[in-house]
Protein backbone atom coordinates (compact mmCIF):
# COMPACT_ATOMS: atom_id res chain seq x y z
CA UNK A 1 0.00 0.00 0.00
CA UNK A 2 1.18 3.01 -0.87
CA UNK A 3 -0.52 6.80 -0.31
CA UNK A 4 1.00 10.47 -1.16
CA UNK A 5 -0.22 13.22 1.27
CA UNK A 6 -0.04 17.19 0.75
CA UNK A 7 0.66 19.96 2.68
CA UNK A 8 -0.37 23.04 1.12
CA UNK A 9 0.76 25.40 3.47
CA UNK A 10 4.50 24.69 2.85
CA UNK A 11 3.69 22.68 -0.52
CA UNK A 12 5.09 19.47 0.92
CA UNK A 13 4.45 15.83 -0.28
CA UNK A 14 4.81 13.01 2.92
CA UNK A 15 4.65 9.46 1.98
CA UNK A 16 3.38 6.24 3.66
CA UNK A 17 4.37 2.69 2.74
CA UNK A 18 2.57 -0.11 3.79
CA UNK A 19 3.52 -3.96 4.10
CA UNK A 20 0.60 -5.66 3.08
CA UNK A 21 2.29 -9.08 4.29
CA UNK A 22 3.02 -7.73 7.60
CA UNK A 23 1.33 -4.08 7.87
CA UNK A 24 4.54 -2.46 8.90
CA UNK A 25 4.92 0.76 7.39
CA UNK A 26 7.29 3.74 7.20
CA UNK A 27 6.62 7.67 6.92
CA UNK A 28 8.98 9.75 4.85
CA UNK A 29 9.17 13.89 5.88
CA UNK A 30 6.15 14.14 7.75
CA UNK A 31 4.49 17.51 8.83
CA UNK A 32 3.88 18.52 11.91
CA UNK A 33 0.20 20.38 11.03
CA UNK A 34 -1.13 16.76 10.12
CA UNK A 35 0.01 15.34 12.94
CA UNK A 36 -3.63 13.92 13.73
CA UNK A 37 -5.07 13.38 10.37
CA UNK A 38 -1.49 10.75 10.50
CA UNK A 39 -2.70 9.43 13.95
CA UNK A 40 -6.22 8.64 12.49
CA UNK A 41 -4.71 7.03 8.71
CA UNK A 42 -2.45 4.60 10.77
CA UNK A 43 -5.40 3.38 12.96
CA UNK A 44 -8.20 3.19 10.18
CA UNK A 45 -5.49 1.27 8.01
CA UNK A 46 -4.37 -0.84 11.27
CA UNK A 47 -1.00 -0.67 10.49
CA UNK A 48 2.42 -0.98 12.48
CA UNK A 49 4.37 2.29 11.76
CA UNK A 50 8.00 1.18 12.03
CA UNK A 51 9.62 3.99 11.17
CA UNK A 52 9.48 7.89 10.49
CA UNK A 53 12.14 9.02 8.02
CA UNK A 54 13.59 12.83 6.72
CA UNK A 55 14.89 13.47 3.26
CA UNK A 56 16.98 16.38 4.82
CA UNK A 57 16.71 19.07 7.54
CA UNK A 58 13.72 21.23 6.05
CA UNK A 59 13.49 24.98 6.13
CA UNK A 60 9.66 25.52 5.53
CA UNK A 61 8.50 23.57 7.97
CA UNK A 62 8.37 22.06 11.01
CA UNK A 63 8.66 17.81 11.14
CA UNK A 64 5.97 15.26 12.77
CA UNK A 65 8.71 12.81 13.22
CA UNK A 66 9.72 13.19 16.78
CA UNK A 67 5.77 13.38 17.59
CA UNK A 68 4.86 10.32 15.69
CA UNK A 69 7.51 8.21 17.64
CA UNK A 70 6.32 9.79 20.93
CA UNK A 71 2.67 8.48 19.90
CA UNK A 72 3.76 4.95 18.12
CA UNK A 73 7.12 4.26 19.69
CA UNK A 74 8.78 4.25 16.29
CA UNK A 75 12.23 4.78 14.82
CA UNK A 76 13.23 8.15 13.47
CA UNK A 77 15.74 8.20 11.17
CA UNK A 78 17.98 11.19 9.41
CA UNK A 79 21.23 11.45 7.10
CA UNK A 80 24.12 11.40 9.44
CA UNK A 81 25.37 14.19 7.84
CA UNK A 82 22.15 16.39 8.49
CA UNK A 83 22.61 17.41 12.48
CA UNK A 84 19.82 15.17 13.30
CA UNK A 85 21.10 14.02 16.49
CA UNK A 86 17.99 13.14 18.62
CA UNK A 87 17.59 10.77 15.53
CA UNK A 88 17.33 6.62 16.23
CA UNK A 89 18.68 6.14 12.96
CA UNK A 90 21.54 8.20 11.69
CA UNK A 91 21.65 7.20 8.13
CA UNK A 92 24.27 6.80 5.86
CA UNK A 93 24.88 5.55 1.92
CA UNK A 94 23.58 1.93 1.26
CA UNK A 95 21.85 1.59 4.43
CA UNK A 96 18.64 -0.74 3.71
CA UNK A 97 16.05 -0.95 6.03
CA UNK A 98 12.88 -3.17 6.41
CA UNK A 99 9.10 -3.26 6.37
CA UNK A 100 8.35 -6.59 6.24
CA UNK A 101 9.84 -8.06 3.46
CA UNK A 102 10.03 -4.49 1.48
CA UNK A 103 13.83 -3.03 1.11
CA UNK A 104 14.24 0.89 1.42
CA UNK A 105 17.64 1.91 0.56
CA UNK A 106 18.95 4.78 1.40
CA UNK A 107 21.09 7.05 -1.26
CA UNK A 108 22.99 9.83 -0.61
CA UNK A 109 21.96 12.68 -2.74
CA UNK A 110 23.81 15.91 -1.23
CA UNK A 111 23.97 18.94 -2.78
CA UNK A 112 20.60 20.92 -1.69
CA UNK A 113 22.19 20.50 2.28
CA UNK A 114 24.80 18.62 3.12
CA UNK A 115 22.63 15.80 4.50
CA UNK A 116 20.22 15.03 1.73
CA UNK A 117 19.14 11.75 1.08
CA UNK A 118 17.12 9.70 -0.93
CA UNK A 119 15.11 6.44 0.01
CA UNK A 120 14.86 4.27 -3.19
CA UNK A 121 11.59 1.57 -2.77
CA UNK A 122 10.90 -1.07 -5.36
CA UNK A 123 10.35 1.09 -8.64
CA UNK A 124 10.31 4.82 -7.10
CA UNK A 125 12.49 6.69 -5.68
CA UNK A 126 11.87 9.94 -2.87
CA UNK A 127 14.45 12.23 -3.76
CA UNK A 128 13.36 14.80 -1.32
CA UNK A 129 14.30 18.48 -2.21
CA UNK A 130 17.51 16.84 -4.25
CA UNK A 131 15.27 16.19 -7.57
CA UNK A 132 11.90 18.01 -8.04
CA UNK A 133 9.54 17.54 -11.05
CA UNK A 134 11.39 20.05 -13.83
CA UNK A 135 13.70 21.28 -11.42
CA UNK A 136 15.63 20.79 -8.22
CA UNK A 137 16.35 22.35 -4.57
CA UNK A 138 18.34 25.18 -3.96
CA UNK A 139 21.91 25.32 -2.88
CA UNK A 140 22.42 28.38 -1.03
CA UNK A 141 22.00 27.71 2.45
CA UNK A 142 22.58 24.72 5.03
CA UNK A 143 25.96 24.17 3.40
CA UNK A 144 24.42 23.12 0.18
CA UNK A 145 26.90 23.13 -2.86
CA UNK A 146 25.85 23.27 -6.41
CA UNK A 147 28.56 20.93 -8.26
CA UNK A 148 27.97 18.39 -5.69
CA UNK A 149 24.07 18.67 -6.28
CA UNK A 150 24.80 18.18 -9.84
CA UNK A 151 26.60 15.05 -9.27
CA UNK A 152 24.09 13.78 -6.93
CA UNK A 153 21.43 13.97 -9.79
CA UNK A 154 23.47 12.81 -12.54
CA UNK A 155 25.65 9.95 -11.25
CA UNK A 156 22.73 8.53 -8.55
CA UNK A 157 19.58 9.66 -9.44
CA UNK A 158 19.69 9.35 -13.50
CA UNK A 159 21.66 6.47 -13.17
CA UNK A 160 18.51 4.69 -11.99
CA UNK A 161 16.07 2.76 -14.41
CA UNK A 162 14.37 5.50 -16.65
CA UNK A 163 10.96 3.77 -15.74
CA UNK A 164 11.86 4.80 -12.13
CA UNK A 165 9.16 6.88 -10.53
CA UNK A 166 10.10 10.00 -8.81
CA UNK A 167 8.53 11.39 -5.68
CA UNK A 168 9.92 14.81 -5.03
CA UNK A 169 9.33 16.11 -0.78
CA UNK A 170 7.97 19.76 -2.80
CA UNK A 171 5.77 20.48 -5.77
CA UNK A 172 4.38 23.90 -6.40
CA UNK A 173 2.51 23.29 -9.60
CA UNK A 174 0.34 20.82 -8.29
CA UNK A 175 2.21 17.90 -10.41
CA UNK A 176 2.21 14.62 -8.42
CA UNK A 177 5.12 12.34 -9.99
CA UNK A 178 7.59 11.88 -12.89
CA UNK A 179 10.13 9.44 -13.52
CA UNK A 180 14.07 9.13 -14.17
CA UNK A 181 13.91 9.34 -17.80
CA UNK A 182 11.24 12.24 -18.09
CA UNK A 183 13.73 14.15 -15.94
CA UNK A 184 16.95 13.04 -17.73
CA UNK A 185 15.56 14.27 -21.16
CA UNK A 186 13.07 17.36 -20.37
CA UNK A 187 14.34 18.77 -16.79
CA UNK A 188 15.41 22.47 -17.54
CA UNK A 189 17.93 22.53 -14.69
CA UNK A 190 19.93 19.66 -15.92
CA UNK A 191 18.99 19.05 -20.13
CA UNK A 192 22.35 20.12 -22.45
CA UNK A 193 23.45 21.58 -19.10
CA UNK A 194 27.24 20.96 -18.15
CA UNK A 195 28.43 20.67 -14.46
CA UNK A 196 29.61 24.30 -14.97
CA UNK A 197 26.62 25.88 -16.40
CA UNK A 198 24.78 23.74 -13.95
CA UNK A 199 26.90 25.57 -10.84
CA UNK A 200 26.39 29.17 -13.23
CA UNK A 201 22.82 29.00 -13.27
CA UNK A 202 21.89 27.78 -9.57
CA UNK A 203 24.19 30.89 -8.51
CA UNK A 204 23.14 33.58 -10.04
CA UNK A 205 19.27 32.07 -8.57
CA UNK A 206 19.33 35.17 -5.72
CA UNK A 207 16.44 33.40 -4.42
CA UNK A 208 14.56 35.09 -1.43
CA UNK A 209 15.27 33.33 2.42
CA UNK A 210 12.35 30.92 3.25
CA UNK A 211 9.79 32.74 5.83
CA UNK A 212 10.31 29.56 7.98
CA UNK A 213 13.79 28.65 8.21
CA UNK A 214 15.08 30.28 11.41
CA UNK A 215 12.46 28.61 13.38
CA UNK A 216 12.19 25.20 11.07
CA UNK A 217 15.87 24.13 10.88
CA UNK A 218 16.47 24.24 14.59
CA UNK A 219 13.48 22.49 15.39
CA UNK A 220 13.79 20.06 13.00
CA UNK A 221 16.94 19.02 14.44
CA UNK A 222 15.38 18.26 17.19
CA UNK A 223 12.74 16.47 15.48
CA UNK A 224 10.05 18.95 15.65
CA UNK A 225 10.27 18.66 19.85
CA UNK A 226 12.04 20.83 21.63
CA UNK A 227 12.05 22.67 24.92
CA UNK A 228 9.47 25.56 24.65
CA UNK A 229 7.61 23.31 21.32
CA UNK A 230 4.10 23.94 20.47
CA UNK A 231 2.31 21.32 18.77
CA UNK A 232 0.73 21.94 15.42
CA UNK A 233 -2.20 20.48 14.64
Amino acid sequence: MFKQIFDDASSTYTYLIVDDATQEAVIIDPVASHIDAYIQLINELNCHLKYALETHVHADHITASGMLREYFSLQTGASALCGVYTADMQLNDGDVLLIGQQEVKVIATPGHTAGAISYWWNDRIFTGDSLLINGCGRTDFQGGDAGTLYDSITNRLFTLPDETLVYPAHDYNGKQVSCVGQEKNTNPRFVNKSRDAFIQLMDALDLPKPDLIDVAVPANRMEGIWEGSIQQG
